[in-house]
């Protein structure tokens, strides 16, 4: 697949073995880059990104929550995903967008140069488990959220990723599949890359923004349950409250609404009669056949 792949690169197409940067670069080094990673549909004329729009805002958002001065608007960014997508012939599958130092940073912490704007546009593959149906089995990780004091937590840093690397690395040595982070302060935040929802009482129910990345697919499923007619509330969570939850899912990237069916000891229905109901819906939307979600999914055409 990578020796035909393009990637585009600083307002070029490269070939994606060549998209390469050294060692000692700032970025890898020090960890300095943001990204973002969204998903593509095959519609009914042509690929469609999902809420591509908001994924952009959101790779501006980190990119000045870290002081990073993007060469690219959002336009130019957003062209040329879709070209890159177009060029490597991608119906289903995810486009990742880095933002990064390539320049060498043997001890200077303060990079002399803007960014480089890597596209990759990358098609599905089975260990992406696009749109799964399968639950999953979660617990608390012994690892807490990064604290917003000490880096921002809402962006899309990768350095905030070590945090999701140790979390989901101690839930997989347990035999889980998802670890969850409490926060500093105790209350339940996100897990690796996933956030969390419960219901009880039928309302659909998720941390507070402030302690967690403010996750797009979060956002839609919160959007699509209050359309639905059900009560949402974002509001701090206790770990008793997940203990005592008639239902969890999860909602990321590859999947936007992930039963859970044990949470530490506590087996759970999955998926519940609320969740089956949102996973239904959500999968309307992700095939086109809901006209009042057709602005979720955007066209993507040269």
């Amino acid at each position: 697949m990578k020796d035909k792949k393009q990637v585009w690169l600083n307002g070029k197409f490269i070939p994606w073995v060549s998209a390469t940067v050294p060692i000692l670069s700032h970025s890898f080094s020090r960890a300095s880059a943001i990204f973002e990673i969204f998903r593509i549909h095959t519609g009914p004329e042509g690929p469609a990104a999902f809420r591509m729009d908001a994924h952009l805002n959101r790779l501006l958002n980190s990119a000045g929550l870290l002081e990073m001065e993007l060469c690219y608007s959002v336009e130019t960014i957003a062209e040329a995903v879709a070209e890159t997508v177009i060029r490597n012939d991608v119906g289903r599958g995810v486009v990742k967008i880095m933002a990064y130092w390539g320049e060498e940073a043997v001890i200077r912490l303060l990079p002399q140069s803007k960014p480089d704007l890597a596209i990759f546009a990358i098609p599905e593959m089975p260990e992406m488990n696009l749109d799964s149906r399968e639950p999953v089995k979660t617990c608390i990780s012994k690892w807490r959220k990064i604290d917003p004091q000490t880096v921002p937590v809402s962006a899309k840093a990768c350095s905030n990723y070590l945090n999701a690397y140790l979390t989901r690395k101690d839930a997989v040595s347990r035999g889980f599949d998802i670890g969850i982070m409490l926060g500093t302060d105790g209350l339940v935040t996100e897990g690796s890359a996933e956030s969390v929802f419960i219901v009880k009482d039928s309302i659909v129910k998720i941390p507070p923004l402030g302690r967690v990345l403010p996750g797009i697919s979060r956002m839609s499923v919160l959007e699509m349950a209050k359309s639905m007619g059900f009560v949402t509330a974002e509001e701090p969570l206790s770990l008793s409250d997940i203990y005592g939850a008639d239902e969890i899912f999860l909602s990321h990237t590859g999947v936007k609404v992930e039963p859970v069916k044990q949470f530490e000891d506590k087996h759970l229905v999955a998926p519940g009669p609320v969740t089956r109901r949102l996973m239904e819906q959500m999968a309307n939307i992700l095939a086109f056949q809901d006209e009042s979600y057709m602005q979720w999914m955007q066209k993507l055409s040269v």
